[in-house]
């Protein structure tokens, strides 16, 4: 099976490798499931070590240690808004045609500032007249009202955000708010290796779309050209690195060695999952660093970084794949093979989605796409009007 589709440049720029002995092929004895490629994972792949970091840095990465208000914020009981600090005790019957009397009159207190000693609630101007140190209340007030409380905002005894979890721009300033200015972060270092036939981002466009996803989700991705024997077996003993994804090379066409070069320098646990599509996709580990390797066709390589891929990357943060999945109403069946996990793109139609393509993913169909469906290896798929979950693409 071709990985790439080739331009007619591309196959005369591997004109060369015709003429070479046959290498032996890259067959698949079976298609792991995919709970087992997550244990395989969950076993090879440890959180990386955190690094400590200006918190305005942050956003985006996975927390390495819980972030928590160094003290109580407040400090103390403070006003909500502007008005009269009162004890609400004192004015528990008090109305507009049975005023309290007050004396002296109230304190006055701005939204922000510490109450007084003795008082519990805050009331606005209009319920207090106040004249010659004398205020008639002209309004009931309950403890606590127009108030927060001290730590109300944040305690030194409770985490803000927990280790594993990404930041987003507002827990960047809500931990801003409650004195936090470093955090401990995990970010793994993934080296993206490209085999393409030409180190061109305009040809190699998967990876590009691989490095620029592992960046969204909080990693580190840099990305080399390698599209020789020995300049793959190089990348893939990198050890300036938590993990190599490398993008082609998993098939049984005649350039087809990555998974031989990985067995050579490492290990391979799994080569064909149970994936549709991506069954192609091998994981394996040199020395200490778990390497996944990607099919070079754009759609296979996006079902296995989106299925597999970011799982990994999860892992080395010490956190979890999650995505912001939309439930949305299905309005044509979707069918699929027990035993494989299906990444399925939906397009938006009146009354909800419907699906575009299965197996193969014509380019029209990713153009198209309002994202994609999951489907368990344990379903057949979906009937009309069934309500799925809808997760974007990168």
């Amino acid at each position: 099976m071709l990985e790439h589709l080739h331009t007619c440049a591309d196959m005369r720029a591997s004109a060369d490798m015709a003429a070479m002995p046959p290498a032996p092929i890259q067959r698949l004895s079976r298609l792991a499931p995919l709970d087992e490629i997550y244990a395989h994972i969950d076993a090879l792949a440890k959180p990386v070590t955190p690094h400590e970091l200006p918190i305005g840095q942050a956003v985006g990465l996975v927390l390495g240690r819980d972030a928590t208000a160094p003290a109580s914020v407040p400090p103390c009981a403070i006003a909500l808004r502007d008005g009269f600090a009162i004890a609400s005790d004192r004015v528990v019957d008090a109305g507009p045609y049975a005023p309290v009397l007050l004396e002296p009159a109230p304190a006055w207190v701005e939204s922000g500032d510490p109450l007084p000693a003795g008082a519990d609630a805050v009331l606005p101007p209009e319920d207090v007249a106040s004249s010659n140190g004398v205020a008639e209340v002209l309004a009931a007030a309950s403890p606590g009202d127009n108030v927060l409380p001290a730590g109300m905002d944040a305690s030194a005894l409770a985490p803000l955000r927990r280790a594993g979890e990404r930041l987003r721009p507002t827990d960047v300033a809500a931990l801003r708010a409650a004195g936090i200015d470093r955090v401990w972060t995990r970010a793994p270092r993934i080296r993206i290796v490209r085999t393409h036939p030409q180190a061109d981002d305009a040809k190699d466009f998967v990876g590009v779309l691989i490095a620029d996803a592992v960046r969204r989700e909080g990693g580190q991705g840099s990305s080399v050209w390698a599209p020789s024997g020995p300049d793959l077996e190089r990348e893939l003993a990198h050890d300036a690195c938590d993990a190599v994804v490398a993008i082609g090379g998993t098939g049984m066409g005649k350039g087809d060695a990555s998974v031989h070069t990985l067995a050579r320098l490492g290990r391979v646990d799994i080569h064909g999952m149970g994936i549709r599509p991506g069954e192609r996709a091998a994981l394996g580990i040199v020395e200490s660093r778990p390497v996944l390797l990607l099919p070079g066709r754009l759609d296979a390589a996006l079902a296995a970084w989106l299925l597999i891929g970011r799982h990994l990357q999860a892992r080395l943060a010490g956190g979890a794949a999650t995505e912001a999945a939309v439930p949305v109403i299905l309005c044509r069946k979707i069918t699929s093979t027990i035993g494989l996990a299906e990444m399925i793109p939906v397009g938006a139609c009146e009354g909800g989605v419907e699906p575009l393509a299965s197996g193969y993913f014509p380019l029209q169909s990713l153009a198209r796409a309002a994202g994609w469906i999951f489907v368990s290896p344990e379903s057949e798929g979906f009937p009309p009007g069934a309500t799925v979950e809808l997760r974007p693409f990168p």
